[in-house]
């Protein structure tokens, strides 16, 4: 697959971003960084860029922990229900059988 280069502005700033990705996708997620920066830099009053930079990274690597714990729940809970479903279909099939 070939890379394309989309160009995108992140907290007034113009990147040039290569890679597989569509080009709408990336957008988004330039908008959603840009988005969160705004964001971070009105609640802590912060001006330094390089200081809001730091602190969104730091929030969405919070999310992002945050929403692989809930993944792990979840799967541990479908393992525990699989698990669970599978003991009483081998307690009807050893009836059956």
């Amino acid at each position: 697959m070939q890379k394309t280069v989309t160009r995108v502005e992140i907290y007034d700033q113009p990147y040039n971003i290569a890679g597989d990705n569509d080009a709408e996708y990336v957008r988004r997620l330039a908008d959603a960084v840009d988005g969160k920066m705004r964001q971070i830099a009105r609640q802590a009053r912060l001006a330094d860029s390089l200081r809001v930079a730091i602190l969104t990274a730091m929030n969405l690597a919070d999310e992002l922990e945050t929403q692989r714990a809930r993944i792990a729940r979840l799967e541990q809970a479908v393992h525990e229900r699989a698990t669970a479903c599978g003991a009483v279909l081998d307690r009807a099939l050893s009836r059956v059988g």
